[in-house]
């Protein structure tokens, strides 16, 4: 049991009252940093980003760890809730608030369970680090990359929902925008023009036709269309010049960003195919943003990093089994671009996330604090004799 469990709850409630936003955290980086520097981390700081890291200094003999959580959710609209969607409301063994799943939980169960080894007086053999991150709602894992180019991690550990399994992998995402272009004309004289609407619909028809790579532990390769917009708009008897779809496309190991938009451009030339790009203002007032493209990852069953966890939850009394995460986080960046070994362990499930009245359960959230300090604890200890290149 985490000592502190209550504080735990009442945090998370807290954190659950705060309303984040993407590009909204700065009132839960506040509490986030406060309770951090509360809880007796060796050192507090937020970045130029406006995420908030936390560390329990080690010997500098053994491997860093840094545990990811993010701080934003999605907006919540309180006329489709039957609880206040900021209200950190118990009821029937369960917190409801937005991001109770998606993940200030998970987060509010990091911080704790790591500020247990200075509670139980364990002085790690490297350092350990907990980040609450920004925007990752919106860009996955890329304010996560300022937090590793400060704190170099040999590991990272996910905190995103798993129902306590451990995950070792995920499906990347690609956000391709293809656009027709076609030439106006008046919608009683369409021979006069060319509608870019039409060439759109018989490129998504050939695009229908490809059949997805299916990948044993990840799932497959799926491909969504997420929105359609022609121009003008509204039309108003003129013929569309200009037709622009979003292809939400779920990527499997080693599928690389000029293979997947080749294949599409192969369809029709004249259909313009790119990654689709974003920035959003940080609450510090930085931008941040980029492509939206995330590769998948997966680690090795054998991987030392799978056995040492899978031996510490289960010590724990935590009977997780091996899975894979469905949607899409930070470890695109950490397992994906970095090539840092990257596993994933939080309370609740994936299909909690985002939803009206979301919620979790108390003993998930109690017993992923107890498996994040089994984590925490299982890896601090070993020497660099032991770190991963060795272990």
């Amino acid at each position: 049991m985490i000592v502190k469990e209550d504080e735990m709850i009442d945090f998370c409630r807290r954190l659950l009252q705060t309303a984040s936003c993407s590009g909204q955290e700065e009132e839960v980086a506040l509490l986030l940093s406060q309770t951090m520097s509360s809880l007796g981390y060796d050192d507090v700081w937020t970045d130029h980003l406006g995420n908030v890291i936390g560390k329990i200094k080690g010997r500098c003999k053994g491997m860093t760890v840094l545990f990811d959580g993010h701080m934003d959710t999605v907006p919540a609209d309180p006329s489709q809730w039957t609880r206040h969607p900021y209200g950190g409301e118990i009821d029937g063994g369960k917190i409801y608030g937005r991001g109770a799943s998606d993940m200030k939980g998970s987060l509010a169960a990091m911080v704790y369970a790591v500020a247990q080894l200075k509670l139980a007086a364990i002085v790690p053999e490297g350092d350990i680090y907990v980040a609450g991150t920004v925007c990752q709602e919106l860009f996955e894992g890329v304010a996560l990359k300022a937090v590793m180019d400060e704190v170099k991690p040999d590991l990272v550990i996910i905190g995103q929902a798993t129902g306590l399994d451990l995950n070792i992998g995920q499906r990347g995402r690609a956000e391709l925008k293809a656009t027709a272009i076609g030439q106006s004309a008046h919608s009683s004289n369409p021979e006069a023009g060319s509608n870019a609407v039409d060439v759109m619909l018989a490129f998504l028809e050939q695009a229908a036709a490809f059949q997805p790579e299916t990948h044993d532990q990840l799932g497959k390769s799926i491909a969504v269309i997420t929105d359609i917009v022609s121009s003008p708009y509204p039309g108003a008897s003129v013929i569309p010049d200009r037709c622009t779809v979003t292809i939400d496309r779920r990527l499997l190991p080693g599928e690389k960003e000029d293979d997947v938009m080749g294949r599409y451009r192969s369809i029709d030339p004249s259909v313009q195919v790119e990654i689709a790009e974003q920035m959003i203002d940080c609450y510090t007032g930085h931008r941040l943003g980029g492509k939206r493209y995330y590769p998948a990852w997966l680690m090795e069953l054998d991987d030392p990093v799978v056995n040492v966890a899978l031996k510490a939850l289960h010590g724990q009394g935590i009977p997780a089994k091996i899975g894979s995460y469905q949607y899409c986080t930070s470890g695109s960046y950490s397992a994906g671009v970095a090539k840092v070994p990257t596993i994933g362990f939080g309370p609740s499930e994936e299909r909690h996330s985002h939803i009206v009245d979301e919620y979790i359960e108390i003993e998930q959230l109690a017993k992923s604090a107890q498996g994040y300090y089994a984590l925490a604890k299982a890896f601090a200890l070993l020497p660099r004799s032991e770190k991963l290149e060795q272990l």
